[in-house]
């Protein structure tokens, strides 16, 4: 059974086969959960409300195949005051502290506006390597901050990187 199936059957468990009818002094028997249980439950929720089950952060954080450790001589950058519509950029300097190969699987932005460029070989235990990470203010103005979010086979899955900035307004006339 594939995942999909598997998310599809039980959201209709949890939409169909837990209502009560009203008037019915039935009792329905639901096996007691913990805490841990409820984290990895999908949850129907009502508008406002959220979910504590992400499929994607399971993925992330269990990754397959021989792991390895990385170290970021930073993982923030501040870029200052910028002026709207100015692009920057800044290389983030990374060590494999690990034993085996470090393989960046994939490296995004927050947001269309922060554009990251991981390396696509593999970097040996011991070396270091550089994330560019570019910042473009376009249609920006006050407090900005980024995240870029890299998925390598580390444990766990994946680190974050965070930019910040201040983005005068354009002036207006």
């Amino acid at each position: 059974m594939n995942f999909k199936t598997l998310l599809t059957c039980g959201l209709a468990f949890v939409a169909f086969g837990c209502s009560e009818k009203q008037g019915d002094d039935k009792s329905i028997s639901r096996p007691a959960t913990t805490e841990a249980d409820s984290r990895d439950i999908p949850v129907n929720t009502s508008p406002g409300q959220t979910s504590n089950f992400d499929p994607a952060k399971q993925q992330a954080t269990a990754p397959t195949g021989p792991t390895t450790t990385v170290s970021f001589a930073s993982y923030e950058h501040d870029f200052g005051t910028l002026e709207a519509g100015e692009s920057v950029t800044h290389m983030f300097e990374f060590t494999n502290t690990g034993d085996e190969p470090l393989l960046l699987d994939k490296c995004k932005g927050s947001c269309g506006c922060t554009v990251p460029k991981c390396p696509k070989e593999p970097i040996a235990p011991g070396e270091k390597g550089l994330i560019e990470v570019k910042f473009n203010s376009k249609g920006k103005k006050n407090k900005q901050t980024k995240k870029v979010t890299i998925n390598a086979n580390t444990d766990p899955g994946q680190t974050f990187l965070t930019i910040t900035a201040f983005v005068n307004p354009p002036i207006e006339g």
